[in-house]
């Protein structure tokens, strides 16, 4: 018997939703195409995620777009040509290559994320782990970095990676928003947008791509206001989310709840900001139709997290064939990446915050006194001079605070540097924010979509999405096809329900119980038909696609009826007359 996977992968093929992509050529590993309904339901959940995380919190947090490619010295900085890599191993025999821990963790069964390349070797040889395909030798295990390489422009140099997150187009982009935004923190800079990572086997298809989309916000805040940081705390600092500690995992304990507010008390989630957006996060794959026990948060260990990251925490949902899949990253990144940048490109990055009123400040001043120095130095004089003057204060304060200071391998004579207490006046602070980031795989999100939306009733398959997620929200269906009159008023509601901005499937083929079925398969929450009692009052029948039950309404409530039921959550019997009809049968 099919599994579930399975006959989601058949209804996608069958029905538009998704299949493999270059099928007619035999395909290749980690790259899916999207049909029409794919290609619907994967907008909707976009747009769902921006309800959430930018429209509902639009004062802060602004979206924007920036290119799939960027030149080498980006990803430099960032760390990702560096450390973006996983563990290969190659077979001595056939040359097929394998993810390292992903070999040792199906053979074996322990998880070995993180560890050394030599102690996977070493593991490989003792555990006596073979070629999977073939049963031969496997050779030394390797790093492989997963960024896609390409060229930009004709010379030779010119090298570009294709991104692997959005994230560092917002770090690079981070001056221009800020200051178009009037220079406030905090701010948050959202972007949805097309990734590639170049996977050493992919598997679990949708799961694990290639290339695929994410919808990712960088959060910048001001690390000493923890407060201001986040000033919508409130919303759902009763919210408990459902937890899974480093240490808790390393115990083999289980998920615990906490209330938000306990978890960042207890210094469970090291940051507000952080722990709010988990929150968010929840709600967000709530909406999808994942149910709260199919749902936890784990926390990364030091040697499982990302190398920008100062605590992580995977977003897990439960799906039928692989277990607990991550479908969203929340990660506190520090200002690991704004300082990166600030260091290959020499711009500064960091920001002024003013005091609500100036502050007097009492600090220590090095002032070099030149004429000890040319008296006592001499010739060396000019040499030390200009060593000195490149020396920051705090630099001149160390070393006039040294026991020997020496500069330019010259020891200074005493009175060469002369310390002074002074006050000024100071009107803010300059300093480089820190970043929160929930990072969410758009692709894994529609595939939990479509597994939490599958049901079978009566011998039929019923795509029970939430409403507001439907790719299409709702079929007109004549009663009989080849009368003329039905139909044309079934064109009328189609293009009634059509300008008023719906997506609708027009449906006149076959009977009326075999059309409600298929409508019920693709997911469409609502269907319309018009009868021969439509042509006596101008009343419609509205059927809810989870329930099979009808109302009756007149068409001219139709639209505003469907957006009640869409947007609103209304219940059918809110919205007409129940009605019953007779002799059609619901297959």
């Amino acid at each position: 018997m099919a599994d579930l996977f399975e006959k989601l992968v058949e209804i996608g093929k069958r029905r538009g939703f998704f299949w493999p992509s270059y099928e007619i050529y035999g395909g290749v590993a980690g790259f899916y195409d999207w049909g029409p309904l794919g290609v619907l339901l994967k907008q909707r959940i976009i747009e769902k995620w921006r309800r959430f995380f930018v429209l509902m919190h639009q004062e802060y947090v602004v979206e924007i777009e920036t290119p799939i490619i960027g030149p080498a010295k980006v990803y430099e900085a960032s760390g990702h040509v560096e450390h973006f890599t996983d563990p290969i191993v190659k077979c001595n025999s056939c040359g097929r290559m394998f993810r390292a821990d992903h070999l040792i963790e199906d053979s074996i069964g322990v998880s070995v994320e993180g560890l050394p390349v030599s102690e996977l070797t070493r593991i490989i040889r003792e555990k006596g782990i073979k070629c999977p395909v073939c049963g031969g030798e496997l050779g030394e295990v390797r790093t492989f970095n997963l960024l896609f390489k390409t060229q930009i422009g004709p010379y030779e140099g010119d090298i570009g990676y294709l991104r692997p997150e959005l994230a560092q187009g917002m770090f690079v982009a981070f001056k221009r928003v800020y200051e178009a935004m009037r220079n406030r923190i905090p701010i948050g800079i959202a972007q949805v947008g097309r990734v590639g990572r170049n996977e050493i086997s992919p598997r679990q298809a949708l799961v694990r791509l290639r290339e695929f989309t994410i919808m990712e916000m960088e959060y910048f805040i001001d690390p000493e206001d923890k407060e201001g940081s986040c000033p919508f705390f409130h919303r759902l600092s009763e919210e408990k989310l459902r937890i899974l500690t480093y240490d808790s995992k390393k115990a083999d304990g289980k998920p615990e709840y906490y209330k938000l507010s306990e978890a960042v008390e207890e210094g469970i989630i090291i940051h507000p900001c952080l722990g709010y957006w988990m929150a968010v996060g929840k709600k967000f794959v709530e909406s999808l139709g994942v149910p709260e026990e199919n749902m936890y948060f784990e926390e990364k260990g030091p040697e499982e997290r990302a190398h920008y990251s100062t605590q992580t925490f995977d977003q897990l949902v439960k799906v039928s064939r692989w277990g607990w899949i991550e479908v969203a990253g929340h990660s506190y990144r520090g200002d690991y990446d704004l300082s990166r940048h600030m260091r290959y490109s020499g711009q500064d990055l960091t920001v002024f915050k003013p005091y609500p009123k100036p502050i007097t400040v009492k600090e220590k001043r090095v002032f070099v006194n030149k004429a000890v120095i040319g008296r006592e130095l001499k010739a060396k004089a000019k040499k030390v001079l200009e060593a000195l003057s490149s020396m920051s204060q705090e630099e001149l304060l160390r070393l006039a605070e040294s026991e020997e200071p020496v500069v330019e391998g010259i020891k200074l004579p005493k009175g060469a540097l002369r310390v002074e207490e002074v006050e000024r006046k100071v009107t803010g602070r300059r300093f480089i924010p820190h970043v929160v980031e929930p990072s969410f795989g758009t692709d894994r999100n529609v595939y939990v979509a479509l597994e939490y939306a599958y049901r079978e009733k009566d011998g039929r398959v019923v795509l029970s999405f939430p409403r507001d997620i439907a790719p299409i929200q709702a079929v007109v269906l004549p009663l009989l096809e080849n009368d003329e009159k039905l139909v044309a008023e079934a064109r009328k509601l189609y293009d009634m329900l059509v300008e008023e901005g719906f997506t609708v499937y027009f449906d006149a083929s076959g009977s009326i119980g075999r059309r409600y079925a298929r409508a019920d398969e693709i997911g469409v929450p609502a269907a319309f038909t018009i009868d021969y009692q439509t042509l006596e009052d101008g009343t419609v029948t509205m059927r809810d696609r989870d329930t099979w039950k009808q109302v009756r309404l007149p068409m001219r409530e139709a639209p505003e009826a469907l957006r009640k039921f869409i947007y609103k959550g209304a219940r059918l019997e809110d919205l007409g007359v129940p009605f019953t009809r007779t002799g059609e049968g619901e297959a």
